[in-house]
């Protein structure tokens, strides 16, 4: 039986003299760390009542804390908690909450959830579910961009009839029409799951087979088709809200080459290098595209640019983004305040309408990076545990979208995304200088940490100059050769620190201390000299322990 529990604070207050009514009075966020805090502190700004849910592993999480009341939904592994539509419904019921919002992850692009959400009398906030079942699979959003005119990846257009063994000659046959090398990709979701690079035919059948099975696996549909592999390319996607009247609009454009495993790692807005007239041309487009879907809420539609600047559709997906936050910064709009109101049945605000007109003439830049408990010298591989000690950046132009604090468990059964770093300013060259800085007021400890790639891609001259694709990261970065270089700066630091310490020690008699490396515990920010700073630098910040 579901249990729930409330914290000590007043509740969000319902009485909304100074501004409009809100557009719910109660609201189930079903989701948890850091996009779970997003959600809530956007209900409490809007006057509504946020319910939070949690499993186990999240009894002390921060989003319990902050929702007004909380409700426990299973076990820790999600398919016993943040995955379960039935104990969602309940919570739902159960606190009287008139709307759901999913976040991203978990549940928030099922059309089955939003579908029970529906059923269940309830506001989904986000795209009809209709909608997510047309745009979630990824050939009939293909076949939709077709037919408004929009050139998607070149590739196949129906799943690949992989248990047809008299069928693998013409499959053959379309592959190298298409051309090596290829990808084979899930038709029903994404992140690179059911994906396979197929050098040559020979390889085909057998990427078809473990493509197909693996995705059967991860979305429960097995389906796959072909697509050109189009290197090197920029990954640039398009924010896009639509209201139950029709109207759809885009907000901006972000570039999200620099990936790992088809996972994003950094997201900029606006894409770096479009003239005005491109980036006209790519929001008009995921906009057809959008439009011809019959779009409510928020989208975003991703695409892929070629090396002769061609722009080709890959996929919308149906909920908020991750990185929705460097488009509130360069917009000036809230995009989760929009979802709320849009969900609500109330058309586009003035304010979106402005910053849909202005998209196509940025003023001001914003960068993302993600910082993951991921082991950037070991292929990004998860690395959970306790939080020792956890000190984010402040200052002009930052912000830090975050459920984590000071003696935090990460938990091993969840994604290992824990903060977000956003930077803004005017151009993009000022938002790397604050970025680098950001970066460098940033302590982690106790766990490792994506910080020492963050660090490199702030510094890295190619970066600077915006040379973006998405083979960036294999080709620039080489955590092994990183640390080596961290260890060694660190091992010179320490014995700087010895030497320094000798004469004082000598004159006094004392035992000269041993060697460590400097910017160990007690030493944060000791001393001005450069050495001291480029140890504190390597050995505790670029790889926390």
């Amino acid at each position: 039986m579901a249990t729930s529990r409330s914290d000590a604070r007043p509740k969000a207050s319902l009485h909304k003299d100074a501004f409009d009514a809100p557009p719910f009075r109660r609201v189930l966020i079903a989701n948890r760390g850091e996009v779970a805090v997003r959600l809530i502190r956007a209900c409490h700004e809007m006057g509504m009542e946020a319910i939070g849910v949690y499993s186990d592993a999240d009894a002390a999480a921060a989003h319990v804390r902050l929702a007004d009341r909380a409700i426990r939904i299973g076990q820790s592994a999600p398919t016993e908690s943040y995955l379960r539509i039935e104990a969602l419904i309940d919570a739902a019921r159960e606190s009287g909450a008139e709307a759901v919002h999913p976040g991203y992850g978990f549940l928030a692009e099922r059309a089955a959830f939003a579908r029970a959400v529906e059923e269940a009398g309830l506001v989904f906030v986000g795209p009809p579910s209709a909608t997510i079942d047309a745009l979630g699979d990824k050939l009939h959003a293909r076949r939709t961009a077709r037919s408004v005119g929009v050139e998607a990846v070149p590739g196949t257009l129906e799943p690949a009839p992989i248990d047809r063994p008299d069928q693998v000659e013409r499959i053959i046959a379309e592959a190298e029409a298409i051309g090596f090398p290829l990808l084979v990709k899930a038709a029903a979701g994404g992140g690179g799951r059911g994906m396979r690079r197929v050098q040559a035919a020979r390889d085909l059948p057998a990427a078809l087979v473990s493509g197909s099975r693996e995705a059967a696996s991860a979305f429960g549909d097995g389906s796959v088709y072909l697509e050109r592999e189009i290197r090197p390319a920029r990954h640039i996607e398009v924010q896009l809200l639509g209201d139950a009247g029709g109207r759809v609009v885009a907000i901006g454009e972000r570039d999200c080459s620099l990936q790992r495993r088809h996972q994003k790692l950094v997201e900029e807005a606006p894409a770096p290098g479009l003239t005005t007239a491109e980036r006209r041309h790519l929001h008009e487009l995921a906009v057809r595209v959008a439009a011809a879907a019959g779009l409510r809420n928020a989208a975003t539609a991703e695409f892929l640019r070629a090396p002769d600047g061609a722009f080709y559709f890959l996929e919308v997906n149906t909920r908020l983004q991750v990185e929705h936050g460097v488009t509130e910064l360069v917009s000036g709009l809230d995009i989760v305040r929009e979802q709320f109101t849009l969900a609500a049945g109330r058309p586009l605000s003035a304010e979106a309408v402005a910053a849909a007109a202005q998209a196509a003439h940025p003023t001001s830049h914003a960068i993302e990076v993600r910082l993951s408990a991921e082991d950037p010298r070991r292929d990004f591989a998860p690395a959970p545990g306790r939080v020792a000690r956890w000190t984010m950046p402040a200052g002009p132009g930052v912000r830090v979208d975050t459920a984590i604090e000071s003696g935090d468990r990460i938990p091993a059964e969840y994604d290992n995304l824990i903060a977000k770093l956003i930077v803004h300013a005017g151009d993009r060259a000022r938002t790397l200088d604050r970025l680098r800085r950001a970066l460098d007021e940033t302590e982690v400890a106790g766990i490792q940490t994506t910080l020492p790639f963050h660090r490199f891609v702030a510094r890295a001259p190619s970066f600077r100059s915006a040379e973006l694709s998405t083979s960036w990261v294999d080709e620039h970065w080489d955590g092994m050769a990183a640390f080596a270089e961290a260890a060694r700066r660190a091992q010179l630091a320490a014995g700087l620190a010895a030497l320094d310490a000798a004469p004082a020690a000598a004159a006094s008699g004392a035992q000269p201390p041993s060697p460590r490396p400097a910017g160990g515990p007690g030493e944060r920010r000791r001393g001005a000299g450069g050495w001291q700073r480029a140890g504190l630098a390597t050995a505790i910040d670029r790889w926390p322990r």
